[in-house]
This record gives C-alpha cells, structure tokens and sequence, in this order.
C-alpha cells in the first residue's frame, strides 16, 4: 500500500508550503528527534520527518515538534522506507537527507534508493562499521557522477558524509573519563582541548585561540569567539574558554601508566612464588659451586661442574674424599630434590600462561589508576579503540562473552571481567577502588546508574562518567549526583545529544570534526573548501575572521591530489606521518581558492557561511 502524508486525527500536523529545498530526516530515534529540532530551530531549515508511527519510540517526540509554532517540521509517515516514501517526502526536490536507522542494511539499502531518485542530494548516513562507511561514500560519489555527469565530483557540495554516532560521542565520553571534561576535538591527529582559564592568566605555548568568554552572571550568554579588541577591555579575572593542543597521552601533564597491552610480561607466565624459588635454586647451586671450588681446592669450572653433577643426582659418589666434598654431595643431592617439582611448576604455568595467552586476560593484582569500563557495545568498542590509542590502561566489563568489543579487548590485550556488573563482586574484580575513573557505556540506563551508585559507595570521590538514553534524564541524573557528591567530578551524557549536532552539520555540506559545548551553546570544528565562499577566497586570515561566527584556525598545507578525505581519522599511518595541517598561521596569510581550512564556528555562523540562514533570522547560540 502506497505511503502518504500522515495526518493523525485531533493531532492537525502543519503543512508549511510544498516541498522544496528541504531537508528529510529518516527514523524515529532519539538521534532523528535532536537531528530535527537542530535543524529546524538552530539553522532555520523546513524539516521532513519519515517515520514509522508517531505513537512508537520517539515518535511522540518527533510529533511535538511539528505542532509547536514556528518550527518548519512535516511529517510523513510510512512503516517502510520506500521510494513511495521517499517521493511523498519531496528526495527529488530535497538538499539533504539524513538516515538515522540503527540498522546499517537499511541504510544503506535507502541511500541507494535516494541517489537514483536524487543525484544531487546530500546524504549524511549513519553507520557503524567505519570501513564499509569509507566504500559507501566513494560508490555513492561515483554514482552521482553517473546520474549526473554534467555536475562532475568536484561541483558536487559533499553529497556523501558517512558518520557514527558511536564515533562522534566516545571521543568526548572517553575525554570526560581521562581529564574531566567532554570538550575535546581530534583532528589530524591531534587532541585539542577547551580548558577554563582566566582571561589574564600565562597562557601556554598549546594556546591556539579564546573561543569563548563566560558570562558573569548566571542569566548571560558566553560571548562567543571573541576579537582581540574584546579580550583588551575585558577584566583580567573574568573565564575564558581557550583552546590548546595536548598530548596523546591526555591533558595531564604527569606522563600516563602504561598501557596493559601488548607483549606478555614475564610475570604472565611464571607467577612471583615460582620466580622466587628459581632464584633460590640457582643462588643455593651457585653458592654450592663456590664452596667446593673452596673447600675441595678444585678449578672453579671443574668445581661448578662437580656441583651441577651432584644436584642433578649423575655425579660419582664422594668416598674417600675429604669430609668437607662429602658433605658438600650431600646437600647437592637435597637440592637436587627440589629441581624436579619446580621445573614441573614451571611447564605447567607456563602451559597455563600460553592456554590463556589467546583469551582474556584478568585484571593483575597491582592495577591501579586504570579506567574503569563498562559494556563493549558500539559505543563501549569506540570508547576502548580510543583509550588504547591514548596509551591509557583500562579493565573492561561485559556480560556477553560474543560482545563486538570482546574480540577488541583479546587483541590489544586489555583485561576484561566476564559478568553481570549488578552481581555482587564485579566491579571489585576490576579494582574499582584503585582506578581513576568509571565508564559505563552499556545500552541500559538502569545498569548504568546502579554501576555508578554502586561504584560511589565504595569511592566517594571517583570520576564517572555514564551514558543515558534520554538527554532530559541524563541531565537530572547529573544533577543528583553533583549535589550527593559535590567533591567528586560527574558527567551523564545521552549519546544522541554529543551526536546530534555533527549529524546536523554534515547535512549543511561540510565536513565536521567534532563539536565542544561552551554552556549551553555549542561550537562545531569543520573542514570547509575555500572556494565558492566569499567570506574566505581572496581574504586573509585575520580579515576572514567573523567574531561571534567563525575563526579559521588550521590551514591543510597537503596537496589536493593527497589530501585525507577524513581529517577527524586518527590517521594511523605512522608516527613519523607528517601532519597536514598547520595551526600557526600567519594573519596576513591570503587564502586561495584551493585551499582547505579548520574553522571553529557556531551553528548559527555555518550556516550563515553557506547562504543558508538569512542575517535577520539569526538564532540566538
């Protein structure tokens, strides 16, 4: 049966025109309901939901923004996302359409569908697997260039972003858990990071830039990417937000532990009791050797050859030698009844220690200021990929031993505790109460927050950080938390809330590195070609800057031919890779045409650089 435009009985959903130079957001998640109201009410743009049922999910959610007044959202609803749905959506006449299904195969199976019916569209697709994600974009690419051969690849404004919502939150999830704050951005392969420092404070040489002055009053608004001019006049005592580069290892400037990975360790095979016996037994021959190179007179190698002889219980009898060699075979012998049973040890625990070399390792005995992280799930698997990367130790906990982070784990060789984290044991199995930090990444909030309880009784003052479904619940979770345990550094996250506006740039065109929230504001980190923008080509860097819009920060000084389509990838080829991107620029610096920048903006300031929200209807940031 044919899809049509939804009109729920008493619910009157506005029609606000017809379809045309629209957005499509596909899905009824949490993702699709903060994708639609980014959208719609930071960058102004007329919304088309496609969802299964305004009753389900986040349906209800969806179905509000519709009804609320000023808000240019449709609906269309359709239980399979078809080109019938598609079509009474308006792809053929859409800009950009956004799939936010947790299914990777409809996804992708909708993207194909999109691109037949729209060449020129612009697709943000969210899918996990990062390696599919990479060949999707460059086949859907030469597919608009098929259908579309007039356009050429070049024309076209991005018109595939493949994004994660797993990859888009762990980096600031894990950055919360490492130095106490979400507000990080990985790009090229470098970590900044926003920190709080006064304006009149020694800034570092990391120090790039100010992105923002807090307010002094609790009512204000952070003035955001201020000028040179507003930092003189500002009181030196008054907050700003800077931006600084750090470290692979984290923004502690004490180097971290290191990483539990890699090759086994002696200690892996042979435990400390073992390895103090063998030393015994070699120090107790070593010292019979000594002795009878003494007290026999004999050559210290014929001497040490006589004592092994007599350990090992092959050496002729000492009669009618002296009492002193006699006595000396004699404890020989005794020694030598100690080498069977300890070498027996020895085969089976290393035996055991090889069993086990291909399976999970346990947590050791001495661990400490490790994190702390539970679930293995997409988002749990990111988070792990990144803390390794970070060389920070971390103990894994999961209760399905076929989790798609267990294999990960067995990999890099991180600990993992098999188990229910609401049995009684687990977390002390992974030494909660030596680790710095709790990450609790599982999809249930419930186990979440027990976890955390859990984890706060037996240490007041742990750094925790757990991930919600509901952004309004993670809020309230926060705030509890904060006001039990003032002392102690809390953050709940909902993983729609870090993703949501990522997915909502990449469908104004470019390609975004990650986002850092100053207050309630936020502001994006993209990658944006020069050309066809008159605010950038021909201008330089200091006349290009837009205080409270966006500030160029970084310059891709790659050819064009060798540039990384991905700059927010760790880039994994090498620590001698050279990096591609120069962050000390020079203000009278011109840009061309050509040329690739970083830039720090707010949302409302993209959108504006793309011609795509009118000046008299800026949104408040």
């Amino acid at each position: 049966m044919p899809s049509l435009p939804f009109v729920f009985p008493q619910i009157p959903f506005p029609r606000r025109g017809p379809f045309s130079g629209h957005m499509i957001v596909c899905g009824d998640s949490s993702l699709a309901h903060r994708l639609t109201l980014e959208l719609s009410a930071v960058y102004g743009e007329q919304v088309t939901v496609i969802l299964p049922s305004v009753r389900e999910r986040h349906g209800p959610q969806i179905a509000a923004l519709a009804r609320r007044r000023g808000l240019p959202v449709n609906i269309v609803q359709s239980d399979t996302l078809d080109d019938t749905a598609l079509s009474d959506a308006g792809v053929e006449r859409a800009v950009a359409l956004a799939l936010t299904d947790s299914d990777d195969q409809e996804n992708i199976h909708a993207a194909l569908r999109a691109r037949r019916l729209n060449p020129e569209l612009r697709l943000v697709i969210k899918l996990f697997n990062r390696n599919l994600g990479r060949r999707l974009e460059d086949l859907l690419e030469r597919a608009s260039a098929v259908r579309a051969p007039d356009l050429g690849l070049r024309e076209i404004d991005a018109t595939t972003s493949v994004l994660s919502d797993a990859d888009t939150a762990a980096p600031s999830l894990v950055a919360a858990a490492i130095v106490g704050t979400s507000k990080i951005v990985q790009a090229d392969g470098a970590l900044l990071r926003a920190r709080e420092l006064p304006v009149g404070a020694r800034q570092s040489e990391r120090a790039l830039c100010t992105l923002a002055l807090l307010p002094e009053r609790e009512d204000d608004q952070p003035q955001l990417l201020p000028d040179d001019r507003t930092l003189a006049a500002t009181q030196p005592n008054r907050t700003a937000v800077m931006l600084e580069g750090v470290s692979n290892g984290g923004a502690d400037n004490a180097k971290p532990p290191p990483r539990l990975a890699g090759s086994l360790p002696l200690g892996s095979f042979f435990s400390r009791r073992l390895r103090i016996s063998m030393v015994a037994l070699v120090a107790l021959v070593v010292l019979l050797a000594v002795l009878t190179w003494r007290l026999a007179h004999k050559p210290f190698l014929h001497a040490t050859h006589l004592a092994l002889l007599d350990v090992y219980g092959i050496g002729d009898p000492a009669v009618g030698e002296d009492n002193p060699r006699q006595i000396l075979q004699l404890l020989a012998g005794l020694a030598g009844m100690l080498v069977l049973p300890l070498l027996l040890a020895v085969v089976l625990e290393s035996y055991g220690a090889f069993r086990v070399a291909s399976s999970l390792r346990r947590p050791p005995r001495g661990i400490s200021g490790h994190v702390v992280l539970l679930g293995l799930g997409k988002i749990g698997t990111r988070a792990l990929d990144r803390l390794c990367e970070l060389n920070v130790p971390v103990v894994c906990i999961e209760r399905d031993p076929q989790a798609r982070g267990v294999a990960l784990a067995r990999r890099r060789r991180v600990p993992v505790v098999i188990g229910d984290v609401t049995e009684e044991g687990v977390l002390d199995a992974a030494k909660i109460r030596r680790s710095r930090a709790l990450l609790a990444l599982t999809s249930s909030d419930s186990t979440n927050l027990e976890a955390v309880l859990y984890a706060r009784e037996k240490r007041p003052r742990l750094r925790v950080v757990l991930r919600l479904y509901d952004d309004e619940f993670a809020l309230t979770v926060y705030r509890t938390l904060r006001d039990s345990y003032p002392d102690a550094l809390t953050r709940s996250r909902s993983v729609s809330a870090l993703a949501g506006p990522a997915f909502a740039a990449a469908m104004m065109g470019r390609q975004v590195l990650g986002a850092i929230p100053v207050e309630r504001s936020v502001l994006l980190f993209a990658a944006v070609e020069v050309r066809g923008h008159p605010e950038l080509e021909g201008r330089t860097v200091a006349e290009a800057f837009q205080p409270g819009a966006w500030r160029v920060l970084a310059l891709d000084v790659a050819a064009p031919e060798d540039r990384r389509p991905d700059l927010s990838e760790p880039g994994r080829t090498g620590s001698h890779r050279r990096p591609e991107l120069e962050w000390q620029l020079r203000p009278g610096y011109v840009l061309r045409p050509e040329d690739r920048v970083v830039l720090a903006a707010t949302r409302y300031g993209l959108g504006r650089l793309l011609q795509r929200v009118p000046d008299a209807d800026q949104h408040a940031e």
